[in-house]
């Protein structure tokens, strides 16, 4: 019980804080009816976990320093992802209600026209460069859509001459969608190649196969002589 409630008095002053910006360990205290010795401990694991910060002293009424808490940029990344699994949970809910309207294979068939439009905008996106620029180009659309995503250039082999690079995303931005429609998985690959259409590209790690990335091997064709 004294987990629970202290879990959920953290999380009152991370919603304090984003609703007004900032706010004294005193301001918290009476607000959330709560000691200020306790409010300090709560604000100093907070700032451990580097979810708020300490961005500047004022002086108090009686003349007195006091601190101003803030929250830091992972602390907003902390309601940003709370907000991505809500919508996770939500497009999971449509693909549901969608397979026992229409079809299981129908959703499936609608999954990978989505993709394929998504290959096409990253083309348009990715413009007629050299590989290596529409590699690191395609991993930045894919940060901003909340992969984790980088890319790293290996040695080609005796067999292959042409560019090669590991394109590796650390987390799954729809993976629960994945889980409930691991089809789509596979609608990615493909959107992969299609996006590179001078390469081939290869999965070499699956999260959705209990590891802790997805990876995928980009090697550029080259025309032997």
């Amino acid at each position: 019980m004294v987990t629970t409630q202290q879990s959920s008095t953290k999380q009152d002053i991370l919603e304090y804080l984003l609703k007004h910006s900032q706010a004294t360990a005193f301001e918290l205290a009476q607000t959330l009816d709560i000691s200020p010795q306790a409010i300090r401990r709560h604000l100093k694991d907070l700032e451990a976990k580097q979810l708020i910060c300490v961005s500047l002293s004022v002086e108090g009424g009686m003349g007195r320093p006091q601190h101003i808490y803030q929250l830091t940029r992972q602390g907003r990344e902390y309601f940003r992802q709370e907000v991505a699994d809500s919508y996770g949970q939500f497009a999971v809910s449509l693909l549901d209600t969608l397979a026992e309207t229409v079809g299981r294979d129908q959703v499936i068939s609608i999954l990978r026209k989505q993709w394929e439009r998504k290959a096409q905008e990253y083309r348009e996106r990715l413009g007629n460069v050299s590989l290596s620029q529409r590699v690191a180009t395609l991993v930045e659309l894919r940060k901003a859509e909340g992969f984790m995503a980088e890319c790293h250039p290996v040695e080609s082999s005796e067999s292959s001459k042409g560019d090669r690079f590991i394109l590796t995303e650390h987390n799954c931005a729809i993976s629960n969608v994945a889980e409930s429609f691991p089809s789509i998985c596979g609608h990615e690959l493909e959107m992969f190649a299609a996006v590179l259409p001078d390469c081939t590209v290869e999965r070499t790690h699956w999260i959705i196969n209990g590891e802790h990335r997805c990876g995928y091997l980009v090697q550029e064709r080259k025309n032997r002589p």
